[in-house]
């Protein structure tokens, strides 16, 4: 029986998934883990709420829904193109508000039109949200993963440096705390003498043998910890990061890049402009951001509620591409977000890769709001 009831409005956001031919499923509140665990990302595993089923399986309270839709469709073997819509109860420990509360929302998988699917999250989020908050004025943030990984990517930074930036999109601290070591790097000490030279020497293979022999003879177990390989490999990295240095050219203009900030209908041209004077080639990824502002014209989504954020991401880490969050003007409240994640259901067990986007309504932020109106 939920603790909370549902808001009043919750019969016409159903309408609103109906009109929009996506199908209503409902999914377990006890959800397994370990998916949370190893995809989500760190901000959403320090709020999840843990339990163990009676073998010990780490079980948790559904704290979002992407990713059990995503799971009920790869076990129902059902085809693409599908539109998922659900409603219903999540748990997570949040900064302000209960933590138990609604949520809604709609996941597209499957359609290979990538520009139309990303315009029609943000055309029905937004479409559906003028609806609950008649006369509100909204405003749409967006941002994008895969220019941010490209834009690192032809700077030529090693791949454990592109791999560490990627991971802290969208957390400027964490970001500019990266940035920071990548200026003034911290060179890696107290290593063991033989180890460093074996490192140096670049002889993995004896490098294995070495740690293999050490732990053996200290009695480190290695069977709920790292491989004498993963170790070795880990050092490796380790010391190459620490050696790497981001000199002042390449470092301003990541600080450039992460600065823009403009009107969605100026985006392409800021970009573009930006690739040319910093001598980058941002290839498909700028092609499919321009061909998303193309398709959010075409599907009639006003253009002049929309700004493009370079450093703007969402704190979870199974976003590939467009991520967004729309509010009502005047409010900070999130009321909507979303974005796109292309390798989740691969990571799930599909068997086939699976394009999908998706976006959430925060039903009780919304109930304020429009009790504020």
């Amino acid at each position: 029986m939920p603790l909370i009831n549902l808001p009043e409005f919750s019969s016409d956001l159903i309408a609103e998934f109906v009109a929009r031919n996506a199908e209503r499923i409902d999914t377990p509140v006890i959800q397994p883990a370990e998916p949370f665990l190893d995809i989500a990302g760190e901000d959403l595993r320090r709020r999840i709420f843990m339990t163990e089923s009676e073998t010990g399986a780490s079980l948790c309270l559904r704290p979002e829904f992407t990713i059990p839709v995503c799971l009920r469709h790869i076990e129902t073997a059902t085809g693409t193109p599908k539109r998922y819509a659900y409603l219903g109860e999540v748990f997570r420990q949040r900064r302000d508000g209960a933590n138990e509360f609604y949520q809604a929302g709609i996941e597209d998988l499957g359609d290979i039109n990538i520009p139309g699917a990303d315009a029609r999250a943000i055309g029905d989020a937004t479409g559906i949200l003028a609806r609950l908050l008649p006369g509100r004025r909204l405003a749409v943030t967006l941002g994008d993963q895969a220019v941010f990984e490209a834009v690192v990517q032809a700077l030529g930074l090693p791949l454990g440096w592109q791999k560490r930036l990627i991971h802290a999109f969208g957390n400027m601290t964490q970001l500019e705390a990266l940035l920071a070591g990548l200026v003034s790097p911290q060179f890696v000490t107290g290593l063991d003498d033989d180890i460093a030279r074996l490192i140096a020497a670049g002889d993995e293979p004896a490098l294995v043998a070495h740690i293999e022999h050490e732990m053996q003879a200290t009695g480190y177990s290695t069977n709920a910890s790292r491989s004498p390989l993963e170790i070795a490999r880990r050092l490796k990295e380790k010391l190459i990061l620490s050696e790497t240095r981001l000199d002042d050219a390449a470092f301003h203009v990541l600080e450039e890049f992460l600065s823009l900030h403009v009107p969605l209908v100026n985006a392409s041209a800021a970009l573009a402009g930006f690739a040319d004077a910093a001598g980058l080639k941002l290839g498909n990824a700028l092609s499919r951001f321009n061909g998303r502002v193309a398709a959010l014209a075409d599907a009639g989504v006003d253009l002049s509620c929309l700004d493009y954020r370079a450093a703007f991401g969402r704190p979870l880490d199974y976003y590939t591409g467009l991520v967004f969050e729309v509010t009502a003007e005047g409010s900070s409240a999130v009321l909507a977000g979303g974005g796109r994640f292309d390798k989740l259901l691969t990571f799930l067990g599909a068997t086939d890769r699976i394009p999908a986007v998706g976006f959430s309504f925060w039903l009780d932020r919304i109930e304020t709001e429009r009790a504020a109106a």
